[in-house]
């Protein structure tokens, strides 16, 4: 019997589905992340990020991720890709260069990765090929 709360994309590597879940966990984390587009929101995480992050009832796993700036970790966590990539603009971080970031590849790299097709799919399809190898 498997556990309710397995997912069958659970198995894809090194990706967190944004999922009703996921939403419902980073609900907080998300609404700080998205509050950045507003300058007076940047200016007070820029003066006392601990006081701005109070703010929001995040756990203590998601303020570290935001502190660290963990970007896969902050999705883990249920941080939704474009609400996360508002805190990357505020350090002045390019949607580009923080997918080469979270894909642990060069910026030219990631470029070049993408222009040809993406991740090649051998490999990638599941964790559970990583375990045959």
């Amino acid at each position: 019997m498997t556990d309710p709360q397995d997912k069958p994309y659970d198995d894809i590597p090194g990706t967190f589905v944004f999922d009703a879940d996921r939403s419902r966990e980073g609900y907080h984390l998300n609404q700080f992340c998205i509050s950045l587009r507003l300058q007076k929101n940047r200016d007070a995480l820029t003066a006392d990020p601990e006081e701005y992050m109070s703010r929001f009832p995040m756990t203590e796993a998601q303020k570290q991720a935001v502190r660290d700036r963990a970007w896969n970790r902050l999705l883990e966590l249920g941080g939704n890709i474009y609400y996360t990539s508002k805190l990357a603009a505020f350090d002045g971080i390019t949607f580009q260069d923080l997918a080469a970031m979270m894909t642990g590849v060069s910026r030219e790299d990631y470029r070049d990765m993408m222009l040809h097709g993406g991740r090649p799919i051998e490999g990638n399809r599941y964790k559970s090929e990583w375990e045959k190898k």
